[in-house]
């Protein structure tokens, strides 16, 4: 293994800036639909060990147990000790995982493009808003891909150690393997991708040496990756015990979540179209819009590059950059083909970006050998163009923040542009910041100290506890349109029009508006309207 070079300690520099950013902001976060009920089933996973596999509720809660238990039964484990609150700590844990997924683009990054593209590829993958808001407060889409990128790069590691890996390679391909399966099913994606680098070795070798020798390659590589798959199954039937209760769960799981009936309808293009029956550019539509334009121009310049493959000899980064580009294109492919069941934007493929990021990160790194091949003045203003790009992306970010997740790039205008036309903040991620707005509201009108002789009744546009997680105690939430005081809507639904109220706040960003609070005291009638 070659040495550290600079840009490594430079990415370690930004890992170690990128935990203190988490440490700092973990806290801002909102509530997210699908928290509470993630929360809940880690709880029965974690009784389902405490009580030695007694209390199996775990089996049976909601349609979870469909999913691989490892991040909510963690959470559950730190909050037993921590500090936080409770969903603080989980938006804490989540925002770590998310610096394990610059990890991972650093380290499968510098496999395919040398130890810059490895820097950039964490860098790239710090300033996507749609992975970084997503880590905080997705339990589910954001761990996966996190632990798909780290398969991928362990792939690519077997890819070029084939066909004797060494053992410390196969050690980490299991685990990776194990923990993506532990989150998501998904996962078996990776199986046919590590299928595909064997065969293709084997293929290769076969032409050179004969087919013997391909032959003898490929038993000695099936005989090696063995432990791998043992590795992985230890692990799911330790995070995730249902799959292993049968040997068909986990396939059956894989066809649940393809043909998914849910009555859900997501905005694409200024239309509104069922989760069931999605158009098939949907996904490939979402990414290209919701990416950063930096990373447009970078991918296109691998992908540019690669077109020049069949002229020239592939590098010794191709096989690396060639599997980061199956794990980009297959699953938009199959979603194209199969259409399977998708909803919110593009949470359910938010797996297929860190790839997407590390192959942008290869082609930024061609552009600066290239520039700086020229001349040095074009090199440095290449680096002088990049470093604004970086710079540029960032404040977009600060401005964004908490509500990263909801980014759109200038194909489509921005933020404000999506706005009517594109998924913003499906999650109720900005009720955080409108029930602070309704505590100040309250607090201000009596005198600016915290009233302690009467209650404040808010009912909610959305899903309750996304708000009423975050009330001091002088608010209460409440089913009643009569006793409401304040509404608190997303702008999501309809109800944020139809229910009266004098609009007192709005949380927005570039002008879109994400929620509304509406001051419903001065009404006469308090009734539905």
């Amino acid at each position: 293994m070659a040495p550290p070079s600079l840009w490594d300690h430079l990415t370690r520099l930004l890992l170690l800036v990128g935990v203190v950013v988490v440490l700092l902001t973990f806290a801002d976060y909102g509530l997210t639909h699908d928290e509470e009920v993630q929360a809940i089933y880690g709880e029965k996973l974690l009784s389902l060990y405490t009580s030695l596999f007694i209390d199996r509720a775990a089996f049976s809660y909601l349609d979870l147990y469909w999913y691989g238990g490892l991040f909510d039964l963690v959470a559950a484990i730190l909050n037993k000790a921590s500090p936080f609150g409770y969903y603080e700590t989980r938006h804490l844990l989540g925002g770590l995982v998310g610096i394990a997924g610059l990890a991972a683009a650093w380290r499968l990054g510098r496999l395919a493009g040398g130890p810059r593209a490895g820097f950039l590829a964490a860098l790239l993958l710090a300033l996507t808003p749609v992975f970084y808001g997503h880590s905080f407060n997705n339990p589910k889409d954001a761990p996966f891909a996190v632990a798909m990128l780290w398969l991928v790069y362990a792939i690519a590691k077997v890819s070029g150690e084939l066909p004797r890996p060494s053992w410390s390679t196969v050690v980490k391909l299991g685990v990776a393997l194990g923990i993506a399966l532990c989150i998501r099913v998904g996962a078996l994606l990776g199986i046919g991708y590590l299928g595909l680098a064997v065969l293709a070795h084997v293929a290769v070798t076969s032409a050179r040496w004969g087919l013997p020798e391909g032959g003898r390659s490929l038993w000695t590589a099936t005989r090696r990756l063995l432990p791998a798959a043992v590795i992985a199954y230890v692990l799911v039937a330790v995070f995730w015990p249902w799959a292993v209760l049968d040997p068909l769960n986990p396939i059956r799981a894989l066809q649940h979540f393809s043909g998914y009936d849910i009555d859900i309808e997501s905005l694409f293009a200024g239309t509104k179209v069922a989760a069931t029956r999605l158009p098939a550019g949907y996904v490939l539509g979402y990414v290209t819009v919701t990416m950063p334009e930096l990373l447009l121009v970078g991918f296109t310049a691998f992908a540019l590059g690669a077109l020049g493959w069949r002229r020239r000899r592939m590098g010794e980064n191709g096989a690396a950059q060639a599997l980061t580009a199956l794990a980009l294109a297959f699953p938009i492919g199959f979603f194209v083909a199969v259409r399977p069941t998708a909803y919110d934007g593009l949470r359910h493929f938010l797996f297929v970006v860190p790839p997407l990021v590390v192959l942008a990160a290869v082609g930024i790194n061609r552009m600066w050998i290239w520039a700086a091949s020229r001349s040095a003045r074009a090199g440095t203003a290449f680096v002088g163009l990049l470093a604004a790009a970086v710079v540029a992306q960032g404040s977009v970010m600060v401005k964004l923040h908490p509500n990263e997740y909801i980014y759109y790039n200038l194909l489509v205008g921005g933020v404000a542009g999506a706005e009517g036309n594109w998924e913003l903040d499906y999650w109720s991620n900005s009720f955080h910041e409108a029930a602070d707005d309704v505590a100040e509201i309250v607090r201000i009108e009596n005198g600016g100290v915290v009233p302690t002789d009467r209650v404040t009744k808010v009912r909610i546009c959305g899903n309750d506890l996304s708000a009423s997680y975050f009330f001091p105690p002088y608010l209460r939430l409440t089913d009643s349109p009569e006793d409401a005081d304040f509404i608190i809507a997303f702008t999501q639904s309809d109800c944020w029009k139809t229910w009266r109220g004098r609009t007192v706040a709005e949380v927005e960003r570039f002008g879109a508006v994400l929620a509304v609070v509406k001051d419903r005291r001065g009404l006469a009638d308090r009734s539905e309207d």
